[in-house]
């Protein structure tokens, strides 16, 4: 290695640290939510449920999940769910998508079973990344045998930007999944918008991960 291999690693380890420090509080999401103000929310869903999956998400926004029943144009029902404090289970009428609204960590207590396909868009580099082990201990532990884990991450010079979305890098991803998963990056894009530009970077790459069962 030599000196400014040394120097970048160590800019960028000082980057990572100071992204731990900036921890979010579900209220933030909150206000997100209220204030519109979503960079991941995409114009154009993507179509699982329409091509006959039964789909399940998760997001803590009970406006959130209102809002997509209401621009899809689907009839739902909701109820609490017993045992998590102020959570609900939205389920649309036709019974292929449920969204549970309440924090990712307390879905296991939902007794939601196991998944044999996961789409993680914007969660693991939205959580705070303090919680990430505890986060992919959760993910690894609804797998289904077989199953395939498709995982999006975005690279970004992190002494520019802070996050949210965080940085997270190739290493880490392999030390949070690659004792259980195979892993393979099918895809790295530019994803690079004018919003982007705002947050005083000049790349945005958006790398997608499949996991599959070792």
């Amino acid at each position: 290695m030599d000196s400014s291999t040394a120097v970048a690693e160590a800019k960028d380890h000082s980057a990572l640290g100071e992204q731990q420090d900036n921890t979010l509080t579900l209220e933030y999401w909150h206000k997100k939510w209220e204030m519109h103000d979503i960079g991941f929310h995409q114009e154009h869903g993507n179509k699982f449920a329409d091509l006959g999956y039964s789909v399940v998400g998760v997001e803590i926004s009970e406006l959130g999940i209102r809002e997509f029943f209401t621009e899809h144009n689907l009839s739902y029902l909701e109820e609490s769910i017993a045992g998590i404090s102020g959570a609900k289970v939205f389920k649309s009428s036709s019974g292929n998508i449920t969204l549970y609204c309440c924090s990712i960590f307390d879905l296991p207590r939902a007794n939601v079973g196991k998944f044999d396909r996961i789409w993680d868009r914007g969660a693991l580099v939205a959580i705070n990344p303090d919680d990430r082990e505890r986060y992919a201990k959760l993910m690894l532990s609804l797998l289904e045998k077989g199953f395939h884990y498709f995982l999006i991450t975005f690279s970004y010079d992190p002494t520019k930007f802070s996050g949210p979305p965080f940085y997270v890098p190739d290493s880490e991803v392999k030390s949070l999944f690659g004792s259980t998963c195979n892993i393979q990056c099918l895809e790295k894009a530019d994803a690079l918008k004018e919003r982007h530009k705002k947050w005083g970077i000049d790349y945005f790459i958006e790398i997608l991960y499949l996991f599959t069962e070792k």
